[in-house]
């Protein structure tokens, strides 16, 4: 099958050649058809297989007929909106928009939140036809009414499970509200969830479901490897790998912004190239970071599953969880950023004995065991760490020192010089005791004078530090 089988119009396969692009993938298809004749769609396939094009080329096709290369804004409106969950996501949509759409009169703006809104208001105003956005900053457009929605034909929903699981849902609703009620809904996602479709079915219509592949199922080309090692050797270990292997393109994914920060950090100390990627960085420095990645700047990039969807990364080979995810679906997300289009992949697991329920989840969704393996140096402590069981580690390595370097504890733990032992206390009246005799209750010294017979300058002496703190006595009043 051909592009040219599809139906395309000759500006869109002129600029799918020069994509180098020469048959269609399953996912575009099966989709593109439909689409065309205007039906509600719902898409489910791996990542990496094109669901952007899937759904990008037949959007363009459905709007050309009303392109125009009027200056006017009053000829460009909103006739097609996509939402997408993540910053990098919208930018990389938009992208393809615009390559796709080059031989076409039609417009297209990017929208979201992290940097100044004035460039993007100055964008709307001047009329475009296919607008990419995340929720939130769309929000903000709609509040400030620098864009007008009331004449969307068609809305498409990208990571749609990953929209409505971020809690996008109360915004999504927001925005459906200034819809026009007849539209083209479109909803494209690598997982689809039974409480998902159920969601989609009250804005959708009829639609029709596509899957090229079981739900949930993860790229074929990645082949997937799990080193168990306690949590206090990961960075060793993801250290050595990257060296031993030669690994010149990693991203590493974490579930914590700090952990991201401080991994990419300590990679740096160990004269590795790495940066850092979280939604606690400015679009920015995001944007730079991603940029200097794929240039092979930065040989490690360190992120939060803000960078499980939607990135698209040219042959990208390694993928590695220093920490596997809560959830057995953000892993196959996780992993779908390596193995794309044609390309095969490795996805690398790095799992302490915390983290085996959740390997366990992932290799049920899966519907096998991912195959384990060994480095050298790392053997014997996996085994005596199973062996003895993460409760029974001493308290500093589950407390302050989980995180500290080997070496740095076992300073740490260098046990102290013995003391020479004390001598044994005598028996006296004022309470030692000898515990090497049996016990004989103390004699109680009648000369010592009683608490209410004590002087009276020895209690004023006893209650000074109290009075210090209460401040000076007042006089009777006369």
């Amino acid at each position: 099958m051909s592009f040219a089988s599809l139906n395309l119009i000759p500006e869109l396969l002129r600029a799918v050649e020069d994509q180098g692009y020469t048959e269609p993938s399953p996912i575009q298809a099966k989709a593109i058809p439909p689409i065309l004749e205007r039906r509600d769609i719902m898409g489910c396939a791996q990542t990496g297989t094109g669901k952007t094009a899937g759904f990008t080329l037949p959007l363009l096709q459905l709007l050309a007929p009303n392109a125009s290369s009027s200056p006017s804004p009053a000829r460009h409106p909103v006739r097609a909106l996509v939402l997408t969950p993540t910053r990098e996501l919208a930018a990389q949509v938009e992208e393809a928009v615009r390559a796709y759409g080059k031989y076409l009169p039609l417009r297209t703006a990017v929208v979201y939140g992290g940097i100044d809104i004035k460039p993007q208001i100055k964008a709307l105003h001047a009329g475009v036809e296919i607008v990419v956005a995340t929720p939130g900053r769309l929000l903000d457009h709609l509040q400030q009414k620098s864009i007008n929605l009331s004449r969307v034909e068609i809305l498409v929903l990208d990571e749609a499970d990953r929209m409505l699981d971020m809690g996008f849902m109360p915004d999504i609703k927001r925005i459906l509200a200034v819809l026009p009620p007849t539209r083209q809904n479109l909803l494209f996602s690598a997982t689809f969830s039974d409480e998902i479709k159920r969601l989609a079915d009250q804005f959708m219509h009829s639609p029709t479901m596509i899957e090229v592949a079981r739900r949930n199922a993860p790229a074929e080309l990645v082949s997937h490897l799990v080193y168990e090692v306690p949590a206090v050797r990961k960075h060793a270990l993801l250290a050595h790998l990257v060296r031993s292997r030669d690994m010149q393109q990693v991203l590493v994914f974490v579930r914590m912004k700090r952990d991201a920060n401080r991994l990419a950090r300590l990679l740096e100390q160990d004269g590795l190239a790495a940066t850092a990627i979280h939604s606690d960085r400015t679009q920015g420095e995001r944007m730079q970071a991603l940029e200097e990645f794929k240039q092979g700047k930065m040989k490690l990039l360190v992120a939060t599953d803000i960078a499980a969807r939607g990135l698209d990364i040219d042959q990208l080979p390694f993928v590695i969880n220093y920490e596997l995810p809560h959830t057995p679906e953000d892993y196959v997300h996780r992993i779908g950023r390596t193995g794309r289009a044609g390309t095969p992949g490795e996805a690398i697991s790095l799992v302490c004995p915390d983290e085996m329920e959740y390997l366990a989840s992932i290799e049920k969704l899966l519907k096998r065991q991912i195959p384990r393996a060994t480095a050298p140096g790392f053997e014997r402590e996996d085994r005596d760490q199973r062996r003895t069981g993460a409760h029974e580690q001493p308290r500093e390595h589950r407390g302050r020192d989980a995180g500290r370097p080997p070496r740095e504890r076992e300073h740490r733990e260098k046990p102290h010089a013995p003391r020479a032992p004390a001598a044994p206390a005598a028996v006296t009246g004022h309470g030692h005791f000898d515990f090497s005799k049996p016990y004989e209750p103390a004699v109680k010294d009648t000369t010592a004078p009683a608490p209410e017979h004590t002087p009276a300058a020895h209690r004023r002496k006893l209650t000074r530090p109290t009075a210090a703190l209460l401040g000076p006595r007042p006089k009777p009043e006369e």
